[in-house]
């Protein structure tokens, strides 16, 4: 199954995993979103942007909880998980996310073979970040969270 974590208001973490589908990667991909977005869960949204974008519905299946957190989201993404008796799972998210998430992963799931799949950001570039101020802030967000999680905050 593919998993797309929330928070990217661009599209291009659905978009990505519509393309993982697409190519048969996996049937389909379970999108995460809160609620808070005009009253709207994200995922109800992620998945309408990528119909928006020629991919089809049943491509999707929505995730709505109310996480505010990627450990939190973790929680209901994996129990969601269960129900499908998920064995692998490749895990759409920001490229700038893709460690710290898939260190979160698996420690709450020893058991689950996961991958990790970059997708692209509107604003950060590995290749240079530290030029941008927008691209900036996200890193140093990402490291402060990422500190965060290594002190079990």
């Amino acid at each position: 199954m593919i998993v797309v974590l929330a928070g990217d208001f661009y599209g291009h973490r659905i978009l990505t995993a519509g393309d993982l589908v697409r190519r048969g990667f996996a049937p389909k991909a379970l999108v995460s979103g809160p609620s808070g977005a005009y009253g709207f869960y994200e995922s109800d949204l992620a998945i309408q942007f990528a119909v928006h974008h020629g991919y089809p519905e049943s491509y999707f299946v929505a995730l709505p909880n109310d996480a505010r957190s990627t450990k939190a989201e973790a929680d209901d993404v994996l129990a969601a998980l269960g129900k499908w008796n998920a064995r692998r799972i490749d895990i759409v998210t920001s490229n700038y996310h893709t460690r710290r998430a898939g260190n979160i992963y698996r420690a709450k799931a020893p058991g689950l073979e996961i991958h990790m799949v970059a997708a692209p950001d509107e604003y950060f570039s590995a290749q240079g970040w530290w030029k941008d101020r927008e691209a900036r802030k996200i890193f140093l967000v990402e490291w402060m969270k990422t500190v965060a999680a290594w002190l079990g905050m």
